[in-house]
């Protein structure tokens, strides 16, 4: 179980500040201004850590209670778990709210934590201060749990509680600890980076330098787990080794890669990034023409939809396939696309970073842009990964495994095929 991998979308759990970013789950309320929300993988993980407690941790350790006795210590000590790691990840919101970085909530899943912010910390010392508190808040709930223990101990409390105790003190020690390994986007790896960073005056080699330590501390973890099966029989334990390794080797890449992304858009403009002139289609074209005519002759998956020169929609390949084909006849273009009041438009001016944030906010695939709703442009996620992939030769083999960082390989068509 970790607390402190997190790291912008994507990522596991608390590591310092993240980036915004959609995600799925159910919003429980608001924490000293901080909204807390449970991904839908954290009850995955509570009842795995409840079985533990009341199926073998409390019958081992205080086995003379009955069973109702153990659910409900279990059910206790779990709820105590998840506040302590909820410490964690508050203690990075207020430092990060002491730097000036909007926080914009918490969400707990099945690897731990995330405080999902706005923007990442803009110099060393914040970023240092932001990741160690993390890690900092455990060690204080280790020894807070360990004085109830002994406390417990010494005034003969019952058997189940001082367990208990000493067992959420040992969860959070191991919390705290796993968390400083040096490798990003662990709260150590954000340390690491922090420290080379003020070293060398450049984010984006110490970003390179703590996510490759990430990367190779994820391998470590899952020849561990590989050992473990191999050679110890651990089937369970060792899978989860596997995975957590794979977890983190792979949000470290995915840090790299939204790091560079910042880099290279954030310098950009819609009107620089978007595919020109896009190829347009009428209102009143019959569907069956659309299909003909459009989508089976040329290769784009949308189309924006104009009349007399000012944009009014969206049609995609999607909303097609969602109509069934008997169904075409008699319906135009206008009955099926997306309108101009749910699509995203932006101008030629907006940054690229905000166009980001609107493609994440609503799943976006595909934004328009237009100027006093004359289309000049559009946007998709391939445009997107066209300038990573821009990057990434640009950057060689600092990009870190020197494959595109999208992921494939090959040149892309200057148009987009995928709008």
């Amino acid at each position: 179980m970790e607390g402190g991998t997190g790291s912008q979308r994507s990522a596991p759990a608390s590591g310092g500040a993240r980036r915004a970013a959609p995600f799925s789950g159910i919003r429980v309320g608001k924490l000293f201004g901080f909204e807390i929300t449970l991904d839908y993988s954290w009850f995955i993980i509570f009842f795995l850590i409840f079985g533990t407690f009341a199926g073998a941790i409390l019958p081992a350790h205080a086995p003379d209670l009955d069973y109702a006795t153990y659910l409900l210590l279990g059910f206790i000590g779990t709820i105590l778990f998840f506040a302590s790691l909820l410490g964690h990840e508050l203690a990075h919101s207020f430092v990060a709210r002491w730097k000036g970085i909007e926080v914009e909530g918490i969400t707990l899943f099945i690897f731990g934590g995330m405080a999902r912010t706005r923007s990442e910390a803009v110099t060393p010392g914040d970023e240092f201060q932001i990741a160690g508190v993390g890690p900092l808040a455990s060690f204080a709930f280790a020894a807070i749990f360990y004085a109830i223990a002994a406390v417990g101990r010494a005034q003969g409390m019952g058997a189940g509680i001082v367990v208990l105790a000493e067992y959420l003190a040992f969860l959070n020690f191991l919390l705290a600890a796993f968390n400083l390994l040096p490798g990003f986007p662990l709260d150590g790896g954000r340390l690491l980076r922090a420290i080379v960073w003020r070293i060398t005056g450049n984010l984006r080699r110490a970003t390179r330098i703590a996510t490759t330590a990430g990367r190779g501390l994820g391998f470590g973890i899952i020849g561990l787990g590989l050992f473990a099966i191999l050679a110890g029989g651990a089937l369970v334990g060792g899978l989860w080794f596997i995975f957590i390794g794979w977890f983190l080797s792979h949000a470290a890449g995915a840090s790299y890669q939204q790091l560079l992304l910042r880099d290279v858009l954030g310098k950009l403009s819609a009107g620089e990034a978007m595919s020109r002139d896009p190829e347009t289609v009428p209102p009143d074209l019959p569907v069956e023409e659309l299909v003909r005519d459009y989508f089976l002759r040329r290769p784009y998956n949308s189309f924006p939809v104009t009349e007399d020169g000012v944009v009014i929609g969206l049609v995609t390949l999607s909303q097609v396939k969602g109509t069934p084909s008997e169904g075409w006849k008699g319906k135009v273009t206008a009955d099926i696309m997306t309108p101009l009041a749910e699509a995203v438009v932006v101008e030629p001016e907006t940054s690229m970073l905000q166009v980001l944030e609107r493609m994440g906010e609503g799943g976006h695939r595909r934004i328009l842009v237009a100027r006093e709703w004359e289309l000049v442009g559009i946007i998709s996620t391939t445009d997107v990964a066209r300038w990573l992939d821009r990057a990434a030769l640009l950057e060689g083999s600092e990009a870190g495994s020197g494959a595109p960082l999208n992921g494939g390989g090959g040149e892309r068509p200057l148009r987009d095929p995928s709008r």
